[in-house]
């Protein structure tokens, strides 16, 4: 009945009984065979951004909205029979026995899953080279950091390996990546895009969205897979597959200034986040201006609450994520992948041996806060609310807010010996300005839109430039504006000469 490489049980007769009526979502596989599945040579791995490779395509179709086309998802997305490695060695042996509702919703529309993309250690990393099957390379320079933790996904689409990919963004995931890569990724409004057979860290921060090279690529792949599924209660509130907004119309939008009578603003409290480089803030600010060029108003806001959106962000993820992890999520309607709950909970000495520090971190925080502080992650949840408030209040007044993406371009890859200290410190205030929106639940794309020369690692003296990207942030279900901006900018700059 399932095809887990491990018993569920764990051959424990004591638990098998709990196992009986143990049901698995069907899978057609005489349509969509599984073949080719194999872990990739290093030949072919160039980068270090596959974790399985693997060919699945509908037999019987028919054309489609992604046909033609090939994609990796994140190493977190279930495709029954291609393990799933997590990025980690904190859990081994899992093989899914499902499709995740993206992975079915790809194939439909005609897309070519070509593999599983890696997905640094238990997503909980921003940069790459937390994985347990090595780091994972900048496209731009060998050396640096691609982002986290859908570090393998930005890489490969900005290598041209595949068309696009699936990312899982929980406080940055894919704007991060998208952001270090050179690419376009959207963290979509939540629910609009079901995570139905996907790992997750902590529900409410949860959000697949699509990661492209360009926004018209982008607004297409969402199209293909967003909407509810009537399994994930996220998606509840999402509009039915069917009556999804036909985002990649941008195409048609008018040459002379298309956005006329549209009023945009930058959050101000976004410009003076930790570690900040003055060049990104820079770079920003002349790409902001260019929306002038194209008919927009764009004005400064202050969103004060906006500098605590990251702190906000830790009370859930911490608190929420070890909940989330040692009794798995409760009071949910979808679907649970039992053979993953089953490797992490209960905990052995095994499983702690083999933890990334980040994932230390999250026990260790999420033990402390829930002893210490039993109300922190209901009042971090209230604040979360406060916090879409403010953003909402803002979006009345204005179409679009605007941020950078990231404070400072990617940082070079921490030393292999390197302490957990060392390692997290190559991300202080990383995302700053992606994890507010996780907790929001704003749609948000990142857009690239130049280039500036890095000031530590192997490149300095070569005058390595890395990419500089931009944050455009829209209403709850409005990607569409999110997509006219993005789309409009991009058709009107070339972002690797500025």
């Amino acid at each position: 009945m399932s095809v887990f490489s491990l018993d569920p049980s764990h051959g424990n007769p004591s638990l098998q009984k709990q196992w009986i009526s143990y049901y698995v979502p069907p899978v057609d596989e005489e349509r969509f065979p599984r073949e080719n599945i194999h872990f990739p040579e290093k030949a072919d791995n160039s980068h270090g951004a596959w974790a399985w490779k693997c060919s699945i395509v509908d037999k019987k179709a028919k054309g489609g909205k992604l046909q033609g086309k090939t994609f990796a998802l994140k190493d977190n997305i279930a495709v029954k029979g291609v393990p799933m490695l997590l990025g980690t060695n904190f859990i081994k042996g899992l093989v899914p026995d499902c499709d995740a509702t993206v992975t079915t919703r790809i194939l439909n529309a005609g897309g070519k899953i070509s593999g599983k993309s890696v997905c640094e250690n238990m997503c909980q990393s921003a940069t790459s080279h937390s994985s347990a099957t090595g780091v994972v390379e900048n496209p731009f320079a060998k050396g640096y950091s691609a982002g986290g933790s859908s570090s393998g996904s930005g890489v490969l689409v900005a290598l041209g390996e595949v068309d696009g990919a699936i990312g899982a963004d929980q406080g940055g995931s894919i704007r991060v990546p998208a952001a270090n890569c050179g690419i376009v990724g959207l963290k979509p409004t939540f629910g609009l895009v079901p995570y139905t057979g996907s790992g997750s860290n902590e529900p409410t921060n949860d959000h697949l969205g699509p990661m492209t090279r360009t926004v018209l690529d982008n607004a297409v792949l969402l199209e293909a897979i967003s909407g509810n599924d009537n399994i994930d209660d996220r998606s509840f509130a999402a509009p039915a597959p069917s009556k999804v907004p036909a985002y990649s119309s941008v195409k048609d939008l008018p040459a002379d200034k298309p956005l006329k009578g549209k009023k945009f603003a930058v959050i101000i409290e976004s410009l003076s986040t930790p570690g900040r480089d003055p060049r990104v803030t820079k770079s920003f600010k002349l790409a902001v201006s260019r929306f002038v060029e194209l008919g927009a108003t764009v004005e400064e806001v202050s969103i004060p609450i906006h500098s605590k959106g990251a702190a906000i962000w830790t009370g859930v993820s911490k608190g929420g994520g070890f909940l989330a992890k040692t009794s798995g999520s409760f009071g949910r309607r979808g679907h649970q992948m039992l053979g993953l709950n089953s490797l992490i909970h209960p905990m052995g000495q095994e499983n702690w041996d083999n933890a990334y520090s980040a994932t230390k971190n999250v026990y260790l925080n999420g033990l402390y806060a829930v002893e210490n502080f039993p109300l922190l992650l209901a009042k971090a949840t209230n604040l979360s609310r406060q916090l879409r408030d403010a953003y909402d209040a803002a979006l009345e007044e204005y179409d679009i807010l605007l941020t950078p993406t990231l404070p400072y371009v990617a940082t070079s890859h921490a030393a292999p010996d390197a302490t957990p200290l060392e390692q997290i410190a190559k991300q202080i205030g990383l995302t700053s300005n992606t994890a507010p929106f996780n907790q929001s639940g704003h749609p948000a794309l990142a857009l690239p839109i130049g280039m500036l020369e890095v000031l530590e690692g192997p490149g300095v003296e070569d005058g390595v430039k890395l990419p500089v990207s931009m944050q455009i942030i829209g209403k709850w279900w409005d990607e569409m504006a999110v997509y006219e901006a993005g789309f409009l900018w991009e058709r009107s700059n070339d972002w690797k000469q500025m």
